[in-house]
């Protein structure tokens, strides 16, 4: 089965490829009413220390379910999340778990829900499927959701450790661009303070905390200015 378009493209927003997944799995999955999907990195003590990314749903109701859970670290996601395996609710109505949780999905219609987890490299993508009857959607009829949640957290971490080159490419091409301009500045410095590259270049970063501006900022300042001035501040610094 070649892969959706809505996969292919590196710089898909997270946003923009869960509601594409929700919205699929609704489509593929018989007697589902809706679906939600999020991203999450977790922290060591679970869903609310951990870092929530954007949320998806395929209907407004569905928000509520969603950030009841996500809020409160009770429900089907947390618990998918903890376990690493899919949560099922054949029926709410007699549902005893996730009270919280519970009343805001039978407040939306929701009688029956799975929720399935898909861990990629430090980020978990969790996706939910309700139906508005009891006993009509379990576990063994989302085979083809689960194939698009392997492939959606595929993309995302994809995405992830694309962006993460960019920018660190960016960094690169910065600071070769701010090379020449720090280099001339802590000359300057060692010419006015009579010290090594070292004590210059640490002279020169100092400044930048202090003053809470770029280094190239600072380094164009002391060259603009060719150490005239700065002769006593500098000394204060070097000591």
């Amino acid at each position: 089965m070649p892969e959706p378009a809505w996969c292919c493209p590196a710089t898909v927003l997270p946003g923009r490829r869960l509601s594409e997944l929700a919205e699929q799995a609704v489509r593929c999955t018989s007697d589902c009413c809706g679906a939600d999907a999020t991203v999450i990195e977790p922290g060591a003590e679970g869903v609310r220390s951990g870092r929530e990314g954007p949320v998806a749903v395929t209907h407004p109701d569905l928000a509520s379910v969603v950030t009841a859970q996500l809020r409160s670290g009770e429900g089907p996601i947390p618990e998918a999340i903890a376990t690493g395996e899919p949560v099922a609710a054949d029926d709410l109505l007699s549902e005893e778990r996730w009270p919280e949780f519970r009343a805001h999905a039978l407040d939306s219609g929701v009688r029956a829900a799975v929720t399935l987890p898909f861990p990629r490299a430090g980020l978990t993508v969790v996706l939910s499927l309700y139906s508005f009857r009891s006993g009509t959607i379990t576990e063994a009829g989302c085979g083809p959701a689960r194939a698009l949640g392997d492939l959606a957290a595929t993309c995302l971490v994809r995405d992830e450790r694309y962006r993460a080159a960019l920018t660190e490419i960016d960094q690169l091409g910065t600071a070769l661009r701010t090379r020449p301009v720090v280099d001339q500045a802590s000359g300057i410095v060692m010419h006015v303070l009579g010290c090594d590259a070292d004590e210059a270049f640490g002279i020169l970063r100092r400044i930048s905390q202090h003053s809470n501006e770029k280094l190239a900022e600072v380094a164009a300042a002391v060259v603009r200015r060719r150490g005239r001035g700065l002769e006593k501040h500098l000394a204060t610094l070097a000591n």
